[in-house]
């Protein structure tokens, strides 16, 4: 029998308690127990802390199993909810909060509103009838998915965050101080911006060598800029792995060092 990763909780019934804090994390352990005296919870579903120990313990990859799992929790959350995550009429949003066994705060990663984009945004409005609170809530998923899953952040203080610079040059344009002031199409224009960043900021795929030929040491690696650091990315995860700083990145060369042995520089040459 496969292990179980996925702890449905919703319905008036869940699978955990208060006494699981060791595999469902705090979080999950308190919203199953929430379900069991049968307070108003919205369905959902918490992958267990074993998933994360598995993980780092096999190269960083997932349980065999975790998918199927993920796959038939998130069917029944639909059920339960009476929505469809991405159904273009009546989509099913959910957020993705991460937990632990023992209390963190501050350090948890949230993400809200996973299951909006540009289809289902239309649905959502006509469904509420409410198109501001709709893209208002776009442009804030686009921008903690970027922050949050894709790194775009600031890692110093002197770097400017790409996500508050938007927001602020847009508030000067149109002389407002406060993002209440934002107008709907203010704000779907943000998500729009916000995804051009995105996808700005998230680099391309190169093809480097260490030297002017090919041979032995090519080496083909996903990688992002931000601002002047290089981050190396996980091709399957699109996780940043290791960080550099930039000394030179053209159409022909890259050359970084790494921030903490700055007489260690490395220099590439673009080979496709």
């Amino acid at each position: 029998m496969p292990q179980k990763y996925v702890y449905f909780f919703g319905g008036g019934k869940a699978e955990g308690d208060a006494k699981m804090k060791e595999l469902l994390g705090g979080k999950g352990a308190n919203l199953a127990e929430m379900v069991n005296i049968k307070l108003p919870v919205p369905a959902g579903f918490t992958i267990t802390t074993e998933v994360c120990t598995y993980y780092y313990a096999h190269k960083k990859k997932f349980p065999p199993e975790l998918k199927s799992q993920v796959l038939d929790s998130l069917r029944k959350t639909e059920k339960v909810m009476g929505c469809k995550f991405g159904d273009v009429k009546n989509p099913l949003l959910v957020s993705v909060r991460s937990g632990a066994r023992a209390s963190m705060p501050g350090m948890m990663d949230t993400i809200l509103n996973l299951g909006l984009n540009d289809k289902t945004v239309a649905g959502l409005i006509k469904k509420t009838n409410n198109p501001r609170f709709v893209y208002d809530s776009y442009r804030r998923f686009v921008q903690m998915y970027g922050d949050v899953v894709l790194d775009l952040k600031p890692t110093n203080k002197h770097q400017i965050d790409p996500f508050e610079e938007i927001i602020e040059h847009k508030k000067k344009n149109k002389g407002i101080t406060n993002d209440l002031d934002f107008t709907a199409d203010d704000l779907r224009d943000l998500a729009i911006e916000f995804k051009a960043a995105i996808k700005k900021g998230t680099g391309e795929e190169g093809i480097f060598s260490q030297g002017k030929k090919k041979g032995s040491d090519k080496n083909k690696f996903n990688y992002r800029v931000t601002g002047q650091e290089l981050q190396f990315l996980d091709k399957k995860s699109g996780m940043a792995t290791q960080r550099f700083i930039i000394d030179e990145l053209s159409a022909t060369t890259l050359r970084f060092h790494n921030a903490l042995k700055d007489c260690e520089v490395k220099t590439f040459t673009r080979l496709e």
